[in-house]
């Protein structure tokens, strides 16, 4: 991480299979984990003032991102989407005047977003670096828009980019018992590591059964 970078609090929300996948090969995720699991997510959502996912999960799952948990306020949705794929057709887009939607894209894109920006969206364009948006970057920006408490919610891609980064604070992780093999969609992709000293620490500070789930909340155990 960048030391000069100001950002938020961030937690990783990962509700996977005993073998960490959250799709199957085809795509198809619902449900993976169990409705009380489902409920302390979307709890766990009303938590954080920012909530985020990457362009696929907006594309293909098509969310609302909503808490749905009485009066329990709905963070802002924000969306890490380079080429700005996001539908003005989308659950997004259509509810972004009644719950704010802030989405990242390439400036090279960012003419792309003036339909969806009509619904309410509200467009930051950034820089594209070598791993995709720079990151650190929108972190800056989510902190000056009020962002104190961040939590990042979906895909892989955008999971593993933030750990890379060492931008990760904690994780919540539901886990399923079931298991979808290798052909399954990962919940954390690709991280590029050489070395298993090299990979993300972790310290289980609350373990606790959702029905036949099993959820970890851990901390990060920094150097």
């Amino acid at each position: 991480m960048r030391p000069s970078v100001k950002r938020p609090h961030i937690s990783l929300k990962l509700a996977t299979s005993l073998d960490g996948k959250i799709a199957l090969a085809n795509g198809r995720s619902e449900w993976i984990t169990s409705e009380k699991s489902r409920q302390a997510g979307r709890a766990l959502r009303a938590q954080h003032d920012g909530i985020a996912i990457g362009a696929n999960t907006a594309v293909l799952d098509n969310p609302q991102l909503t808490t749905r948990t009485g009066d329990a306020p709905d963070p802002v949705r924000i969306i890490f989407d380079s080429q700005c794929r996001l539908s003005p057709l989308s659950n997004l887009a259509a509810t972004a005047k009644d719950v704010p939607v802030w989405l990242f894209c390439d400036v090279a894109h960012q003419i792309k977003g003036d339909e969806i920006k009509q619904k309410g969206v509200r467009i930051f364009p950034v820089k594209h670096i070598e791993d995709g948006l720079d990151i650190s970057v929108a972190l800056d920006l989510l902190k000056s828009n009020g962002i104190e408490r961040l939590l990042i919610e979906g895909g892989g891609q955008l999971a593993a980019s933030f750990i890379k980064q060492n931008y990760i604070d904690e994780i919540h992780w539901f886990r399923a018992p079931i298991i979808l093999g290798g052909d399954g969609r990962n919940g954390v992709g690709a991280l590029g590591l050489e070395r298993l000293s090299h990979g993300l620490k972790l310290s289980p500070i609350v373990t606790q059964n959702l029905g036949d789930d099993t959820y970890v909340h851990y901390e990060m155990v920094r150097a």
